[in-house]
């Protein structure tokens, strides 16, 4: 299968609607048939799935090669940024296996007692990977057991809605667990199942927020609740992702407004409903849980130092040379591949960063700064290759830096930052000494406009500030739930990285005034008290010698040195923009 550029869009819609009432040699269903045909009519009236595209499967259609025909037959009719729903009324069946349980679907012409006449669950999720639909999700008004899924997103984390788009999913929804009795009668909606009126009900606007989003967590979520709780069900459904942590939108009336201006990364802030009455799974201390325990106790300082020492050895061992070699020739489909990777590999590095950043003090600093010394001081040794990827190879450190960065802009620990920002590194260049971020900073900026290469941020001023806010926040939210707080905090750091940026340069350059423009550069304005730059500015000349950071000896503890800094930027830099 060819690799296909996401888009925070749709380009088309399908389904495949099941429902089967009557069986050749299974007893009976009262409402799968109804369930199914309400089903198509919701997605084509309601929805805006073509009608062409939903193929529905009822009774005697409903055989077990015509459900296995039509369902590979997606894999020809999607492409990569479509939406694929599939919905099942029909019986389910489960067997225990050594692996655990296994579920089945009951076609028409099936046996209960004959494996080889039934559909065997996990062949429709391998065949799905078949897919290039990037959201497949899956609805069965069935009860099964043996269903791998996960919960990537937690209840209650904020996700940005154009992200949501940009991201794969397979997710599932159904009636209940193994074992369970599927109510076919005495659901919510006259002539309904319990599962399906409550999904009708679900799609039909109910689980939308306040901003009329409907996405398939919220459906998840509403059918959870009013299924486990409504009188006539004895059942429990079950849900999760079974792949990606992307999430198909069925309604999202604002998405229009924010893909107007496609040079500012305007989003949506949608919230992962939370589930209140769901069991929660074995509790296993994460590596991330061992972190917050080890920052809460000083005494554990040395064993967090080997926590971070052994992932930061996996970490330099995965961004060698071996895996990203630096000849070759440059192309924008090894670069987004490099960016993912480098993404990939840093991510409990950028966990640990993030949390150490947020809630570190100052015999935390050794921790906080090693991962960032050991990896830069690798990167700064002199070395022949093709120019982007040298530069690329800053993009762990970047990442790093972000990572706890904002975290200590958020948790008001500014000598955190101080301990980042005071970081030095050869560059390689002449042998100049600089600060690690001035470093990053310059070697991942060899790459120019190439992150314009990546999807939603193709008309972006300035795409790599887009991409790490996008990249970032996930995790952030889930994390420290910095909420709708998270932009702000983002902002100041790099308002705060960039001043430093800009600060440093003149002062071994006296008269220029540079540093690398983020997204507070399309938010400036030149009227008073607007934009982020400027609420920074205004906050420190307010507060003076008080001011927080200064406080923590950054910009050498000098408040002057930072308005002085802060006000040639942004006449020089800022107010010469003229971006519109």
């Amino acid at each position: 299968m060819a690799e296909s550029t996401l888009e925070p869009r749709y380009s088309n819609s399908h389904a495949l609607v099941i429902g089967i009432n009557n069986y050749l040699h299974v007893s009976p269903l009262g409402f799968a048939k109804s369930d199914a045909v309400a089903i198509v009519k919701l997605l084509s009236a309601q929805l805006t799935f073509p009608e062409e595209n939903v193929v529905v499967l009822l009774d005697q259609e409903a055989t077990r090669k015509a459900v296995a025909t039509t369902f590979l037959h997606f894999a020809a009719k999607t492409t990569a940024n479509d939406r694929l729903v599939v919905f099942f009324a029909e019986h389910g069946h489960t067997l225990p296996s050594r692996r655990g349980d296994v579920g089945f679907l009951v076609p028409h012409d099936g046996y209960i007692d004959d494996l080889a006449t039934l559909v065997r669950w996990d062949d429709l999720t391998r065949g799905a990977d078949l897919f290039e639909a990037k959201h497949v999700l899956f609805l069965m008004d069935a009860c099964y057991g043996g269903l791998a899924v996960t919960r990537n997103v937690r209840p209650g984390s904020m996700r940005f809605l154009k992200d949501m788009l940009l991201r794969s999913a397979r997710q599932v929804l159904t009636a209940g667990k193994a074992n369970e009795v599927v109510a076919d009668h005495g659901g919510p909606v006259p002539g309904h199942s319990v599962f399906t009126g409550h999904l009708l009900q679900a799609l039909g606007g109910n689980a939308a927020d306040r901003d009329g989003i409907i996405t398939a967590s919220s459906v998840m979520a509403y059918v959870y609740e009013r299924v486990s709780r409504d009188p006539a069900s004895r059942q429990t459904p079950h849900f999760g992702h079974i792949d990606g942590d992307g999430d198909l939108i069925f309604v999202a009336p604002v998405l229009s407004e924010l893909q107007a201006d496609e040079q500012r990364d305007k989003d949506k802030l949608v919230s992962i409903p939370v589930v209140m009455n769901e069991q929660p799974d074995d509790v296993v201390m994460t590596l991330t849980e061992q972190v917050k325990g080890f920052l809460s106790d000083d005494r554990h300082v040395i064993r967090l130092h080997d926590v971070a020492a052994a992932e930061i050895r996996t970490t330099l061992a995965l961004t060698s040379e071996d895996h990203f070699p630096v000849h070759g020739n440059w192309a924008a489909e090894e670069f987004r591949k490099r960016l993912q990777q480098y993404e990939d590999v840093t991510a409990t590095l950028r966990d640990i960063e993030a949390l150490v950043g947020y809630w570190g003090r100052s015999p935390h600093h050794e921790t906080l700064t090693l991962p960032i010394r050991r990896i830069s001081g690798r990167l700064a040794l002199p070395q022949g290759g093709v120019t982007a990827w040298l530069g690329l190879r800053w993009y762990p450190v970047l990442l790093l830096l972000y990572s706890a960065g904002v975290a200590a802009v958020a948790g008001t620990k500014y000598d955190n930052l101080k301990a980042l920002f005071r970081l030095r590194v050869d560059n390689g260049d002449e042998g100049e000494v600089t600060s690690v971020l001035r470093a990053a900073y310059s070697g991942v900026g060899r790459n120019g406009e190439a992150f314009k290469m990546l999807p939603g941020h193709e008309r972006n001023y300035v795409p790599l500030s887009e991409n790490l806010f996008k990249l970032l926040q996930p995790r952030f939210d889930d994390l420290l739930f910095l909420g709708t707080e998270y932009e702000s905090h983002f902002d100041a750091f790099e308002i705060m990285a960039t001043l430093d940026f800009a600060d440093e340069l003149s002062r071994a350059k006296p008269g220029r005034v540079w540093g690398p423009i983020g997204r507070f550069g399309w938010k400036h304005t030149r009227g008073t008290g607007g934009g982020p730059f400027q609420r920074v500015l205004s906050e420190a000349e307010s507060q003076g010698d008080a001011w927080a950071p200064i406080r923590a000896g950054l910009f050498g503890g000098s408040i002057s040195r930072f308005t002085d800094i802060a006000k040639l930027y942004k006449t020089e830099i800022l107010d010469r923009l003229g971006w519109w």
